[in-house]
C-alpha cells in the first residue's frame, strides 16, 4: 500500500493519519500544533518541507489538510518539494482547491477529495481511526482528472473506513452549499435568534433548539474559511432558503398557515430518511472500457458509492428507493 503525508493534523488530517496507519499503510504529518501531542501517540512528525521530501522520495500520497485560507501556500511548498507527487486534500471546498492545484502545483497528479465526516469539537485530540468509517468520501472525478490518481485516492478512502462518491468538482460545491454551508449559516441566525430572546428563551431551548444550533458551536474560523470559500454555490442555496423563508412569512401573515412550509419540510426529511434506510444493489464499473469516469460519475449522482475494486472493476452499491 502507497505511503500517506498528512499535512495538517487537526480533526480531519488526524483522523486520516490514525485511519490510514491502522489500515497498515506508513504514515507521517507536518503539523504547526499538536506536535508534541502526535508524537507522543507514536507517530512521525516532520516540519512540512521535511515532510515533502519524504513524501518524493517516497512517492507518497500527500493529503492536504489545513483550512482553505492555508492551502495555496501548503501548495506552493508542493511544487517546491514534491511537484509530481500524488495529491489529495480533504477540504470542504473543492474549486478553490483545484484553482490553487493549477496556479502553484500543476504537475501532481490530483484527485480532490471531501470525507463527509466531523464533528463540532476540532484539533487532534478530537481526532480518531473510526471517523471515517462508513462515511461518505467525495473523490473528484472531473474531465481531467487521471484515472490512476482517481483510483489511488479513492482506495484510500476506502482504507479509511468510507465509501466513495465519484461526482465533479462544481457539483461537489453546489451539493456542500445546500447539505453543509447553508446549515452552518441557518444554524448561526438561529442560535442568534434565540439569544435575543434573553435569559428566559434560553432557559426554556430544549431539543429542537440544541439539534437546530449544534453546528453554530464549530471554530467560527472555520466555519467562515469553508462558507466564504464557496462563495458563488453557497449564495443560491441562501437565495433558495429565504425564498422559502419569505414565502413561510407572507402566508403566515397573510392567513395565518404555514401548512405549505412544514408540509413540504417532513416531505424533505422523510426522503432523507427514505436514502438511509433504502436497500442496496450492486453494480460493477469497468474501469478499462469506455469513459470510465462517466461512468462512476453516474454512480455518484444517483446516490451511490464505490466501496472496493477488483481488479480492474470498480464496486459498487446503489440506494434501491421505494416507488
Amino acid at each position: 500500500m502507497r505511503a500517506v503525508c498528512v499535512v495538517g493534523l487537526g480533526l480531519i488530517g488526524g483522523s486520516v493519519l490514525r485511519a490510514a496507519a491502522a489500515a497498515g499503510r506508513t504514515v507521517w504529518g507536518a503539523t504547526t500544533a499538536d506536535a508534541d501531542a502526535v508524537t507522543a501517540a507514536g507517530f512521525d512528525v516532520l516540519d512540512l518541507d521535511k515532510a515533502l521530501k519524504r513524501a518524493r522520495k517516497e512517492d507518497a500520497v500527500v493529503v492536504i489538510a489545513v483550512p482553505l485560507p492555508s492551502v495555496d501556500g501548503v501548495l506552493r511548498k508542493i511544487g517546491d518539494f514534491a511537484p509530481r507527487c500524488l495529491l489529495t486534500d480533504v477540504v470542504s471546498v473543492k474549486g478553490p482547491v483545484v484553482e490553487g492545484v493549477a496556479r502553484f502545483a500543476p504537475e501532481t497528479r490530483f484527485a480532490g477529495g471531501h470525507p463527509m465526516a466531523g464533528k463540532s469539537a476540532s484539533g487532534w485530540a478530537a481526532s480518531e481511526a473510526t471517523l471515517f468509517t462508513g462515511a461518505a468520501w467525495v473523490v473528484t472525478a472531473d474531465e481531467d482528472t487521471a484515472l490512476d490518481a482517481w483510483r489511488e485516492v479513492a482506495e484510500l478512502a476506502i482504507d479509511c473506513g468510507a465509501g466513495v462518491v465519484p461526482t465533479t468538482t462544481q457539483e461537489h460545491d453546489a451539493a456542500v452549499a445546500r447539505i453543509s454551508h447553508l446549515p452552518h449559516v441557518l444554524a448561526a441566525v438561529l442560535a442568534a435568534c434565540g439569544a435575543d430572546g434573553g435569559p428566559l428563551a434560553l432557559s426554556l431551548a430544549a431539543g429542537s433548539f440544541t439539534d437546530g444550533t449544534r453546528v453554530a458551536s464549530s471554530r467560527p474560523e472555520l466555519v467562515l474559511a469553508m462558507c466564504e470559500g464557496n462563495r458563488a454555490a453557497l449564495l443560491e442555496a441562501v437565495d433558495d432558503a429565504l425564498g422559502k423563508l419569505g414565502a413561510a412569512r407572507g402566508a403566515l401573515a397573510s392567513t395565518g398557515a404555514l401548512s405549505a412550509t412544514i408540509r413540504a419540510g417532513h416531505a424533505g426529511r422523510v426522503a432523507l430518511d427514505a436514502y438511509r434506510a433504502a436497500g442496496q444493489a450492486q453494480a460493477m464499473i469497468d474501469l478499462t472500457a469506455g469513459d470510465p469516469l462517466e461512468e462512476l460519475r453516474l454512480i455518484g449522482a444517483q446516490g451511490g458509492r464505490i466501496v472496493g475494486f477488483d481488479g480492474d472493476l470498480a464496486l459498487a452499491t446503489l440506494p434501491v428507493l421505494p416507488d
